[in-house]
């Protein structure tokens, strides 16, 4: 395809961008696993939701699985970030497996609010996304006590026992401007409803979606890298659209990208989802400047510093020089 090449062709590269604390952390359990025990390791459910991330680590010697009864007795596993249910822990226990927890720590919290709200007997409005395994989990921790509550759709329908004993949580991953819609037309229907301790959509989403926002405001295309399963990459995609771009796609790598999209663009914006690791944005970067975009700037929004440790089990095991 031949490109008409305007005066100016640029591209503004959000940050941050990419890997979040947890998911690095996610990823690196397994790889230390697979240092320290060697392979097989199994991993239940994708460890992110990244397919290049997947099949990096497949190649290392991790075995997906989707549930711990395909794991075989006694072998080791690690739990994805997006975290478990108890029901899981147990069966892994009942199977004999040596378990990882890899759960981001952010999601643990949330896990922590359910089980203490549970206690006190609220019912509690879970806002997320049906079938995310995030949601899976933290419903797991208080099945009786939790309503899901999935986008505005669902706010009229949801039924609750005592609309004054009420609470919500949410997701990590979701738009932190769709939750807070929800949020609000929830204290429409139940002016009751209180707020949990902190905010549950992590600093990592909300501070990828403040970013992407800014480039948006000034790009007519905003290229989104990540994997369709992936909920925090989606966001931003829905989140440049709202903020300015006339354009925003998602996409695994630089080989999605089709030409049609640059046609008559000037600016594009490039940012990616909190499970993508950084040679994925090289790499569509260099198939911009192959068609013209090779001004690139980075439009730093706010600076991350956060860290989380290796799960203890890990920990322990590096301790002892196992």
């Amino acid at each position: 395809m031949t490109f008409e090449t305007p005066a100016t062709r640029r591209v503004l590269v959000a940050r941050p961008r990419g890997y979040c604390a947890g998911v690095d952390r996610a990823v690196q359990a397994v790889e230390k696993a697979l240092e320290l025990y060697g392979a097989p390791v199994y991993v239940r459910k994708q460890i992110v939701h990244n397919t290049h991330v997947v099949r990096t680590l497949e190649k290392r010697g991790a075995i997906f699985v989707e549930e711990t009864e395909e794991v075989p007795e006694g072998a080791i596993v690690v739990f994805s970030a997006h975290g478990v249910s108890p029901a899981v822990h147990r069966e892994a226990a009942e199977r004999g497996l040596r378990t990882i927890d890899a759960t981001c720590p952010l999601v643990t919290k949330v896990h922590n609010e359910a089980r203490r709200f549970a206690s006190q007997d609220y019912d509690i409005l879970l806002i997320g996304h049906e079938g995310h395994e995030e949601v899976e989990g933290t419903a797991g921790e208080a099945p009786d006590h939790i309503r899901l509550v999935d986008g505005l759709g669902a706010v009229d329908t949801v039924e609750v026992k005592d609309p004054d004993r009420l609470v919500w949580l949410s997701q990590t991953t979701l738009s932190v401007d769709e939750t807070t819609e929800t949020v609000t037309r929830l204290k429409e229907r139940f002016p009751n409803l209180i707020d949990p301790p902190s905010d549950d959509i992590c600093y990592a989403t909300q501070n990828r979606q403040v970013a992407v926002k800014e480039i948006a405001a000034e790009a007519q295309l905003v290229i989104v890298v990540g994997s369709q399963n992936s909920s925090n990459s989606k966001r931003l995609v829905e989140v440049a659209l709202d903020h300015g771009a006339d354009a925003s796609h998602l996409v695994d790598d630089a080989s999605f990208i089709r030409d049609e999209w640059l046609d008559g663009v000037t600016t594009v914006g490039v940012t990616s989802g909190a499970s993508v690791p950084e040679d994925l944005v090289d790499g569509v970067l260099a198939h911009l400047a192959e068609r013209g975009f090779a001004d690139v700037e980075e439009v730093e929004s706010v600076q991350e510093s956060v860290r989380f440790a290796l799960p203890h089990e890990l920990r322990k095991d590096l301790r002892a020089g196992v």
